[in-house]
């Protein structure tokens, strides 16, 4: 962006937002960022890239951290000018601030969608003012040639694995034939995470006749949609084997409904609870046992971002999708997962 176009951005934005340091992913090791708190208008003579980055809200602990990621990542010292939008759960909100960012001349739109549809009008007037978008965290529905990539977990691998760890965990047990009576928390209905990881999770399921659904619905990815829904679950039904929850809050909520229904999770002949995410509370209440598997869902996407933009910026070839790291938590490794945590915490 030319320096004039700079300065009508910088003059535009209302607000600066501290960020907060974590330490992202290193899938790309050829461009160098710093680890800062920067945060300021750019100076009409320094030479930085202008981002709009519209977030689709902070419903849990993973949001904000991924927030923070990418807000960390962008920085000034790294080169970089962010313009932030939290959305609050309204794609109506996300639109407005896409659209607020063309008008702004940003360099690059960082987008995670809180839904898969309804994107191709305004990704198309971004597409006619040249400017690139980012995909993070979630994905649209087709549309392909209006985004340059996507950034973030592969939701159906995810729900995959939370099938494939179920079927190796019952044949330990012995039980791989006998029925299992499954319930299920799922999140923003059309999000890219509930559909993926339900596709996932149905995909394995589909091998084992003797898996039975005998529930389902929506927790929103929050706390207390997850208490309320697997209450009325238990007030449903009797016999309840496998709680499947497609993120941490909602399981948190669940696991509280079960206590307080007088229920147990995570001992032999108890509900097996499986969840998605990897946040450190849940990783301790797997190390204690009353959660039996959490499979990652990694938030630290912040310097792929920043990187995978400088190399836009030096004209060259960057990949459709780029997804983060991620792994299964168990008992058997929880531990040295949550000292990893404490060994961050305390630098």
């Amino acid at each position: 962006m030319k320096n004039g176009k700079r300065m009508a951005a910088a003059l535009l934005l209302l607000t600066v937002l501290l960020v907060t340091v974590l330490v992202a992913g290193d899938q790309f090791q050829d461009v160098p960022l710093k680890q800062n708190t920067g945060g300021s208008y750019p100076d009409a003579q320094e030479d930085l890239i202008v981002v709009g980055f519209s977030q689709l809200g902070s419903e849990s602990v993973w949001r904000t951290t991924h927030t923070d990621s990418i807000r960390e990542a962008l920085s000034k010292e790294n080169g970089f000018f962010l313009q932030y939008d939290n959305a609050r759960q309204k794609q109506e909100n996300q639109i407005k601030a896409v659209r607020g960012f063309i008008s702004q001349r940003v360099d690059y739109i960082v987008l995670s969608p809180l839904m898969e549809d309804g994107w191709e009008t305004v990704l198309t007037e971004a597409k006619e003012a040249g400017i690139p978008v980012i995909l993070v965290d979630r994905k649209i529905s087709g549309a392909d040639s209006l985004y340059t990539t996507f950034i973030g977990s592969d939701m159906e691998a995810e729900g995959r694995k939370a099938g494939e760890w179920l079927v190796q965990y019952q044949k330990k047990r012995g039980k791989e034939d006998e029925p299992l009576n499954i319930v299920m928390l799922t999140g923003t209905p059309g999000s890219s995470s509930q559909l993926g990881r339900s596709r996932g999770f149905y995909e394995v399921a589909a091998e084992h006749p003797n898996w039975k659904f005998i529930d389902l619905a929506s927790g929103d990815f929050t706390v207390i949609k997850g208490r309320e829904v697997m209450g009325e679950f238990l007030r449903r039904h009797r016999k309840i084997d496998v709680v499947v929850s497609q993120n941490d809050e909602m399981t948190f909520g669940a696991l509280e409904a079960i206590q307080n229904a007088g229920r147990m999770t995570g001992l032999p002949g108890s509900m097996i609870v499986i969840s998605f995410d990897g946040m450190k509370e849940a990783l301790e209440l797997v190390a204690d046992g009353r959660i039996n598997c959490v499979v990652e869902c990694n938030p630290r996407q912040g310097d792929v971002v920043a990187r995978v933009i400088k190399r836009l910026e030096a004209g060259e070839p960057v990949g459709k999708v780029y997804y983060v790291r991620e792994q299964v938590f168990t008992r058997e490794n929880a531990r040295d997962h949550l000292a990893g945590y404490e060994a961050k915490e305390a630098e």
